[in-house]
Parts: structure tokens; C-alpha cells; sequence
């Protein structure tokens, strides 16, 4: 059993742990190897303690807490991109589950809880972007009421260029 609660400064490890774990096993065979071979928690939690102590920022993270501590972390606010049709769009920014917990639901609850968040803060749509080779992802999101919209866009990891997904899902 988990239960949703907002990120504070002392889940950053945590978060940094499930964040490049989430990485190395979500996208292996997608992402080149030398890249997610070169991440380590300590740099993400080094670059999470700068963002998540800025003054003007307007998203928010959100972990799932088990037994262990964190176990999923989502972050969400406005979205990053206009998007068209009328009413604000929210963006899911980030999703991330412990690995060895995936299928288990917590995404999902994550999920559940950013959207009516977004919808509280009178977001009417959201946003997200995923690797179009990210099969799982993109069928999880399927699940959860996004469709691709069409929009799509370019990430460069060591020189190797993927091709991202906008999807779009009405709160």
C-alpha cells in the first residue's frame, strides 16, 4: 500500500535514485548505453536541489510513499508548449516508479493525483512527451486517457537523435 504526499527537500536522494534507475531500466535499448551508463544519482540530486529550491518555480513533485520510502515521484505544472483548443494546459513533466514496482499501480495513483491537481488548478488538458520508442510508457499513457496529438519534437543523447511524442488527455 502506498499513499501520495507532497515531495519535500529530505526525498531528493530518493527521488534522484528512482529517477536514474527509472532511466537506466525504462530506456535501455532506447537511450545509447554510454548515456544512461553515465548518470548517477548524485549529479541528478545535485541538479534536483537547485531546481527544487528556486524561488519562481511553478511546477510540483509529488512521491509515493511505501514501506521503503519513495517510490515513485511525479512533477508536474503548466505546460512548457502552447497547445491548442481553449483553456490552460498542464504538463506532466516527469514520472518515474521504482523499477522492481512498476505494474503495481503506484504510477497509476501518481497519475490520479497530479490530474486532479491540474484540474484544481484550473487546468483544463495535459500534457506530456514521451519517446515514441518507449512502447511501455506510451501504452501506459494509452491507458490513462492520452493520445498522441501529432506534435512531436527531437532529443539528442550522445549524438543519437530520438524522437519524442507530445500526448494530450482532457482533465
Amino acid at each position: 500500500m502506498v499513499r501520495v504526499r507532497e515531495m519535500n527537500e529530505a526525498d531528493i536522494e530518493a527521488v534522484s535514485a528512482i529517477r536514474v534507475r527509472g532511466w537506466q531500466a525504462a530506456y535501455a535499448g532506447i537511450v545509447p548505453r554510454s548515456y544512461l551508463d553515465a548518470m548517477t544519482i548524485e549529479d541528478d540530486a545535485g541538479r534536483r536541489r537547485e531546481s527544487f529550491s528556486h524561488p519562481g518555480r511553478e511546477s510540483r513533485d509529488l512521491v509515493a510513499l511505501g514501506d521503503r520510502g519513495p517510490v515513485g515521484w511525479i512533477c508536474f505544472g503548466p505546460s512548457r508548449n502552447r497547445v491548442s483548443g481553449e483553456g490552460r494546459a498542464g504538463e506532466v513533466h516527469a514520472l518515474y516508479v521504482a523499477p522492481d514496482l512498476i505494474g503495481t499501480g503506484v504510477g497509476r495513483g501518481l497519475l490520479g493525483e497530479a490530474h486532479a491537481a491540474m484540474k484544481d488548478q484550473g487546468f483544463g488538458k495535459s500534457a506530456l512527451w514521451v519517446l515514441r520508442d518507449n512502447r511501455r510508457a506510451r501504452h501506459f499513457y494509452e491507458r490513462a486517457g492520452y493520445a498522441a496529438d501529432g506534435a512531436t519534437q527531437d532529443d539528442v543523447y550522445d549524438d543519437v537523435t530520438l524522437l519524442e511524442l507530445r500526448y494530450l488527455r482532457e482533465l
